[in-house]
């Protein structure tokens, strides 16, 4: 294979006057790298300076042909670091956070000097250079940051309270660089070096010291800062000639409470100890939303627990449920007390009382969300929640669920992809009751950005295909608008991802504001195909197959596009505001068709009306809602509606009767206003998003006759709710 090459990059090490960092500096500057050879010149506890051991060092790169220059300033003055880079190369690359010291002390004799000391220059300093160099790194969407930590920090050293303590903490702040520079192509690592320096030279035995080459934990640095290498968020532990990643692992552990109203007693944290240290079944979470995620699914084992469960403690792959966990779902995905058909789904007493048929994804996705051997399945890669994509989902129900108990999944990952740019984790999710009777098979595809180019293969039989929807237009089309809470109701059901409530997580994953889960938009495609072809009767759902392919914001407005294919009826979901479809290639198979004729209290269109048909449905709602609007407005009013400039429609609006209807007023009747308005600004108008006094001076909206009388129609049109 090639041999990796450091051509173009500017790399900065600290630290770089002898031991780990000349040695770094010499393979990066071979490598052709141009090296910043940063080194206060300063003995082991950090007292004096000089210049020396830099330019010794630079001397040696640039006898060899290389390009270095020194740099003499402390680690905690990051920013005269990166400008010596950016004044003699133009840009930075990678930064070796290297530099180090050493203050030991019993804990009893630390003083705050020797405290404060250590902390500036390994923490303070990683954190100082760093920081300086990532705008850098963002503007060109690339950068390699390594810390270096140390055994003491990790498992702690007597005498190095200090030491082991900022060791230990550097190991946070590259957990949090990887994450917030994944979108941006940085990498933060975690290096873990035993090696000869002149930290260890009169701590280490001899023997040991001359075999700990610097020379053979180089490379390894390389590896990591190079653009090929994707790893990130990683310990990597690196001495004479070996190297192994490091993790936090955590036990399967023990509830300490029965239920969810008892309380926790010492003797109970006493009776359950041996459980709690178990390390026998220890996994690795991946991040803090999966250790968060954890907790959530052990606690939904206290809400109903029963003695004689055929389920065993180990909850992580247990769920629990009830009548509000059905409730709170059906109204995560858009039911309402609005439409009549919709309360069987939100009344505990209802006679019919039932499970919204997609609730069966849940217990599968929280299962797949706590399995450590899914977020282990990218070979050599490791990835967060920001990277994570919902790629695809199937869900086949086969038999229906009861309105409370308890499920057990069990997930296997069945095959991996690799997408270049990403990887493709595809996991069948299979769901048992009490009895063992498989209920729910769940297949998950996941995208996860950026843990592509492994040599994996790209294609696999083991996906379940997606459905090309007829060549024809839809026959039926539902409009729905979701809440602006929507993503807020929905999470509560189990997909704790921050990136749908937390403003500033959403923006670490690239979108400017929260986003709607794929679920919880699939959840509203499948209610509108149960609403007209099934009777919203949920016994006659029996799969759904979807790919996700653009997000959608809290409060924006979906719209379902049908067609009827025998028992398979076959969606696509868009976006009414920015016109994206964001759920594709769908189909939604049914035990058998009830194609529902009699109208439901559900805003909507006819798929081969214009999308402008349902806001003039609004004002009749509106006007048997309030009649006082016909004395308040008192006119007739044409609307001509146009697509494309042509003309596509004719309403007329008679705010004298109180009648909406479509075509041309009635024989005899003479109307006051007539306005011009293409379809889709009608729409744009009744959402808010196009002022009409905007849309009458760009000329989008054309008045004829009484302008002043078309004031008032504001009241009535710009108030309608899809």
């Amino acid at each position: 294979m090639a041999e990796l090459s450091f051509n173009g990059r500017v790399v900065v090490v600290t630290g770089a006057g002898a031991g780990l960092g000349k040695s770094y500096a010499l393979l990066f500057a071979s490598r052709g790298a141009s090296v910043v050879v940063n080194d206060l010149g300063g003995g082991r506890s950090g007292d004096g300076s000089s210049t020396k051991a830099a330019d010794a060092v630079v001397q040696e790169i640039r006898s060899k042909g290389g390009k270095a220059v020194p740099n003499y300033d402390s680690v905690v003055d990051g920013e005269k670091i990166i400008q010596t880079a950016l004044d003699n190369f133009g840009r930075v690359d990678v930064v070796i956070n290297n530099a180090g010291i050493l203050r030991d002390r019993s804990f009893a004799r630390i003083s705050d000097n020797d405290w404060n000391l250590i902390l500036d220059v390994h923490l303070k300093g990683a954190f100082k250079v760093s920081q300086a160099a990532w705008p850098y790194f963002r503007k060109q969407n690339f950068g390699r940051i390594i810390v270096t930590s140390s055994c003491a920090g990790l498992l702690g050293n007597f005498g190095q309270a200090n030491y082991s303590a900022a060791k230990m903490a550097l190991v946070g702040l590259s957990n949090t660089l990887a994450i917030e520079g994944r979108k941006n192509n940085i990498n933060c690592n975690v290096l873990v070096p035993t090696a000869a320096s002149r930290l260890t030279e009169d701590i280490l035995p001899p023997d040991l010291y001359n075999e700990l080459k610097p020379e053979l934990i180089a490379p390894v640095v390389l590896w990591l800062c190079h653009e090929s290498c994707n790893e990130t968020g990683s310990i990597i532990e690196s001495a004479a000639g070996w190297a192994a990643k490091v993790q936090v692992v955590r036990g399967a552990g023990s509830l300490l409470r029965k239920s969810i109203t008892d309380i926790v007693t010492p003797e109970d944290v006493r009776d359950k100890w041996s459980a709690v240290t178990d390390m026998t079944n220890a996994s690795s979470p991946g991040n803090i939303q999966e250790s968060t995620v954890n907790l959530m699914i052990r606690l939904e084992g206290l809400k109903n627990p029963s003695n004689d469960s055929k389920f065993s403690e180990q909850y992580s792959d247990v769920f629990t449920y009830g009548y509000k966990e059905v409730i709170l779902y059906a109204l995560g995905i858009g039911s309402s007390v609005s439409i009549n058909s919709d309360l069987k789904y939100l009344y505990e007493s209802h006679e019919n009382f039932s499970v919204f048929p997609t609730f069966g994804i849940i217990p599968a996705v929280i299962s797949v969300m706590s399995n450590s051997a899914i977020t282990n399945a990218i070979p050599n890669k490791t990835f967060d929640l920001s990277q994570v994509l919902h790629g695809e989902q199937y869900l086949e129900v086969l038999t229906s669920l009861p309105t409370e108990g308890k499920l057990k999944t069990e997930c296997n990952v069945v095959d991996v992809l690799d997408k270049g740019k990403g990887a493709v984790i595809i996991v069948d999710a299979d769901t048992y009751d009490e009895n063992g009777n498989k209920v729910l098979y769940n297949q998950i595809v996941t995208f996860v950005v950026g843990a592509g180019n492994f040599n994996g293969k790209n294609q696999s039989t083991k996906i379940k295909l997606l459905a090309n929807q007829p060549s024809r237009a839809p026959d039926y089309s539902f409009v729905d608008k979701t809440l602006i809470d929507q993503a807020a109701i929905y999470r509560l059901s189990g997909d704790l991802n921050p990136l749908h409530i937390d403003p500033n997580f959403s923006i670490l994953a690239g979108h400017k504001t929260p986003i709607l889960h794929g679920l919880c938009s699939l959840g509203f495609a499948v209610r509108h195909v149960l609403y007209k072809y099934a009777n919203n009767n949920p016994s006659l759902f029996k799969a759904v197959k979807v790919r996700f392919t653009k997000p959608v914001l809290p409060g924006q407005t979906l719209k379902t596009d049908m067609w009827h294919e025998n028992t398979r009826i076959h969606f696509q979901t868009s976006i009414v505001e920015t016109k994206q479809t964001v759920l594709t290639g769908g189909y939604v198979e049914l035990h058998s068709v009830q194609d529902s004729t009699s109208k439901l209290h559900l805003n909507r269109i006819n798929a081969d009306e214009l999308n402008s048909n349902i806001i003039f449905d609004g004002m009749q709602d509106r006007i048997n809602a309030d009649p006082s609007l016909i004395k308040k407005i008192n006119g007739i009013f044409v609307y001509n509606i146009t697509k494309n400039n042509k003309p596509a429609a004719t309403w007329t609006a008679d705010l004298k009767t109180g009648k909406v209807y479509k075509g041309n007023p009635k024989e005899g009747i003479k109307p006051d206003t007539t306005l011009i308005i293409e379809d889709d600004d009608m729409v744009d108008m009744a959402l808010g998003k196009l002022n009409p006094q905007v849309a009458f001076l760009k000329g989008k909206l054309k008045v004829k006759g009484n302008i002043m009388l078309a004031q008032k129609l504001r009241s009535l049109s710009m108030e309608t709710k899809l």
